[in-house]
């Protein structure tokens, strides 16, 4: 087991080591392997790969991201222009339905809304606005359309997660609550974690996930 000294080092490294984001303008401290940031960076899409290199981190047990977005000048753009910019880059992606998807912004700050048939699009619509210039935070609140759930769903998740090279299955539990999932057990990392919402996320007739997996160490 890590000591909090080496869990920072190893995260410092890592920080440095993922590209768009400047180590040097970010603060680190670990506690009882609770890895907090701080700092300013340049935008949400830094933000997101600063939390992102951090979950990689064998030895982390939790994360509290407090990093703050300051946009340069040269990236600055008011509400509307993000707005705009937003609605085109949706509008750009083939699998989210024209029109399905709302936005608001607010000092910066982007909301999607509306209403999709499934999370792939859900994620697809996040996945087209998070770099966008200016942006400084980012909330998903689309909602899933209630379809009939597969009997089976159950099972489909955990063949899933067979099937995943970075998952271990056994240590994975998978409850059903109509159109929620409920998953439960333990994993080695953020990473593991985060790939069994996804692999549940995307079974057909899901709309929400609960994520109740602990990190092991």
């Amino acid at each position: 087991m890590k000591t909090d000294l080496e869990l920072k080092s190893d995260v410092l490294a890592e920080l440095e080591y993922e590209p768009g984001v400047k180590v040097e303008d970010i603060g680190v401290s670990v506690k009882d392997g609770i890895v907090t940031l701080n700092g300013a960076v340049s935008g949400y899409a830094e933000k997101l790969a600063a939390a992102r290199a951090v979950k990689r981190v064998a030895g982390v047990r939790g994360l509290a991201e407090d990093l703050t977005v300051e946009v340069p000048e040269s990236a600055r753009r008011t509400d509307s222009e993000i707005a705009a910019a937003a609605l085109d880059a949706i509008g750009r992606v083939s699998t989210v339905p024209e029109g399905s998807v709302k936005v608001m912004v607010r000092q910066g700050s982007l909301t999607l809304e509306g209403t999709v048939e499934g999370w792939h699009q859900k994620t697809a619509a996040e996945e087209a606005v998070r770099h966008l210039a200016g942006v400084r935070g980012l909330t998903n609140v689309i909602k899933l359309r209630p379809g009939p759930v597969p009997l089976d769903v159950k099972r489909t998740i955990e063949a899933a997660f067979q099937r995943h090279a970075l998952l271990d299955a056994q240590q994975l539990q998978v409850e059903t609550e109509g159109c929620k999932v409920v998953l439960r057990g333990d994993v080695r990392s953020f990473m593991e974690r985060d790939e069994a919402e996804r692999a549940a996320s995307a079974a057909p007739g899901v709309t929400a996930v609960e994520n109740r997996i602990v990190i092991r160490i």
